[in-house]
């Protein structure tokens, strides 16, 4: 995995797990990789693996079971809101760098609208 120097590494394997959760990569009830296992997977130190399960738990997304390892939590409306933060964010993302070129809102969404249609074709 290649990490953005601008975010902390922990927030990006927050976002990696939750984009996981999101499109059903990872199973309410699924447990995840140990924090060694995914340490070595995405080549970072376990104490960074540990500070993403620790707060996605505080976040609600995964619960940790003493000595059986850390599982999704929630319950499939749990993971339509999480894809729908995952969407929020993509388009304020997009809405963002839009702007940023100089784009209106009545611009941006002309766009988004002509792509979605180009897309589903």
């Amino acid at each position: 995995m290649e990490f953005d120097d601008r975010a902390p590494i922990y927030t990006q394997i927050m976002d990696l797990i939750k984009r996981r959760i999101a499109v059903g990569e990872l199973k309410v009830g699924q447990q995840l990789p140990s924090v060694r296992d995914l340490a070595q997977q995405v080549v970072v130190n376990p104490n960074t693996v540990q500070k993403a399960y620790l707060e996605l738990e505080r976040e609600g997304y995964v619960a940790t079971q003493r000595g059986m390892g850390t599982f999704v939590s929630g319950d499939g409306g749990t993971v339509d809101l999480m894809r729908q933060e995952l969407a929020r964010d993509i388009v304020a993302t997009y809405i963002a760098g839009m702007r940023s070129l100089g784009y209106g809102p009545e611009e941006i969404a002309a766009m988004a609208a002509e792509t979605a249609r180009k897309e589903k074709k």
